[in-house]
């Protein structure tokens, strides 16, 4: 198995002990998607309570890769993905963030 498989397995496994509802290959599209920032243990994970760290998740992400439009249904959004995964969870990893985000704004043809 190699290290993306193994980290795919870990976000699918995270994503069925949280009930999160993902499709296996649109996580494997997301995890592939970032490269090698998976593989770093800061940059696997989101920080929820650093507001700079949302920010560029919005900017970065929601507008740039996604291409939404910056509004407050942004925000409302990342809030929502958090309390999902669970604000006390330390393992808020990227890309089940990035996952879910996806599939709320029904982006998921930008990993096809």
């Amino acid at each position: 198995m190699s290290k993306l498989e193994e980290k795919i397995a870990t976000y699918v496994a995270e994503a069925k002990k949280l009930n999160l509802d993902l499709d296996e290959s649109l996580i494997a599209s997301v995890a592939k998607g970032l490269g090698p920032s998976i593989y770093n243990a800061d940059a696997e994970t989101i920080a929820a309570s650093d507001s700079a760290e949302l920010d560029r998740l919005k900017k970065n992400f929601l507008i740039g890769k996604l291409g939404l439009a910056d509004d407050s249904k942004l925000d409302k959004a990342i809030e929502e993905v958090i309390e999902k995964i669970g604000k006390s969870n330390r393992n808020k990893y990227r890309a089940l963030v990035y996952a879910l985000l996806t599939k709320k704004f029904k982006k998921e043809s930008v990993y096809k």
